[in-house]
Order: structure tokens, then C-alpha cells, then sequence
């Protein structure tokens, strides 16, 4: 069986994205429902010591399209934060997500293959200490698909879970098949 780096990728990345864009439409319903403001949750953080919640939707975005750009270019340099906005801003980054991820095409990602890639990443200085470790760069050779699946996919996957959890810890109504959003089932 072979699986395409666009397969291994773009339809991940937007699956999920598409997810917590319903999850964040939801929470916009709660609110409405209870009489919550929408704008609360962007400050909000798990832990004093984690990111809040508007960190989450930006590293999320930042880890699905500069990290397909990175398996393009060998360099992750997503632009800066932009940091607390609105609620209805974080929004739109979901859906310019996707726009973006959409126009994606298949021959071009999967064009990038057979690349050798030297990308610099911040990583934890010292890897057994990782949560209390400083950070700084490390560059590693790596492939796109390699790329793909040790960096850009598990650190999207932990911005996303993060901000869902934000959400669930502050009464939204949401539960795994939130989460997993449409599963992309093979043709009958």
C-alpha cells in the first residue's frame, strides 16, 4: 500500500481543522444559549503555565500550513503572533485555514517527496527534562514525510486537543465525535 504525501498531510490537517471549526461554532451557540461571552475564552488556558486559548488556534494553523510549507522550503517560519483578538477573528484563522489547505493540490505536495530537508526547529534543550527545560534551535535533517509526521502533525494535534479542552473545561458541549469531525470514509 502507498499513501501520497498530500494524502499523509492536507486532507489530515483539513479534516481536523474543519473539526474545530465546528467545535468553535458550537461554543458560539452555547454562548448564545447561556448568555456567555464568546470573547472569555480567548484568555483562557488549561493551566497558569500553559498557552491560552488563542495561542492554540494560531499554533494550530501555523504547524498545518507553514508546516506544509516546511515540507516545501526545509524552513518553518510561520509569521509572528498576533496574539488576544476576538473571538470572531479566531473564527476567521479557522476558516482561512482551510481556504488555504484547499488549495493545496496533490501533485505539488506530492512533488516535494524525495527532498532532503535541514529545518531548523526549537526544541527543549534537554529532551528528558523537556516540560522545565530552556528551549532553542536544533536543526534536523529530516524528509517531508519525516518532517510531516515527528514535528508539524503531533504539534498540530497538541494545539488542537489544547484548545478543545479549553472549550470542554468551560462548559461547551463537546465529545469525541466533535473532536474527530468527518471521518473521510472510502467510496461504497
Amino acid at each position: 500500500m502507498t499513501i501520497s504525501l498530500y494524502d499523509l498531510s492536507v486532507p489530515t490537517f483539513l479534516q481536523t481543522t474543519r473539526a474545530v471549526g465546528h467545535v468553535m461554532d458550537r461554543a458560539v451557540r452555547h454562548c448564545a444559549e447561556t448568555g456567555a461571552d464568546p470573547d472569555d475564552f480567548v484568555e483562557a488556558r488549561l493551566v497558569d503555565d500553559m498557552a491560552p486559548f488563542h495561542f492554540q488556534i494560531e499554533a494550530l494553523k501555523n504547524h498545518a500550513l507553514w508546516g506544509v510549507e516546511a515540507a516545501r522550503t526545509g524552513i518553518f517560519a510561520p509569521p509572528p503572533l498576533i496574539g488576544a483578538m476576538p473571538f470572531a477573528d479566531l473564527r476567521a484563522i479557522i476558516a482561512s485555514t482551510i481556504k488555504d489547505l484547499e488549495a493545496l493540490t496533490p501533485d505539488d505536495v506530492d512533488s516535494w517527496f524525495d527532498k532532503k530537508l535541514e529545518i531548523e526547529i526549537f526544541r527543549p534543550l534537554d529532551p528528558e527534562n523537556a516540560w522545565r527545560s530552556a528551549w532553542g534551535p536544533q536543526t534536523l535533517a529530516l524528509t517531508p514525510a519525516t518532517y510531516l509526521l515527528t514535528y508539524a502533525l503531533p504539534n498540530f494535534y497538541f494545539h488542537v486537543v489544547t484548545a478543545y479542552h479549553i472549550l470542554r473545561t468551560r462548559g461547551v458541549p463537546i465529545g469525541k465525535g466533535d473532536y474527530e469531525g468527518q471521518l473521510r470514509v472510502r467510496p461504497a
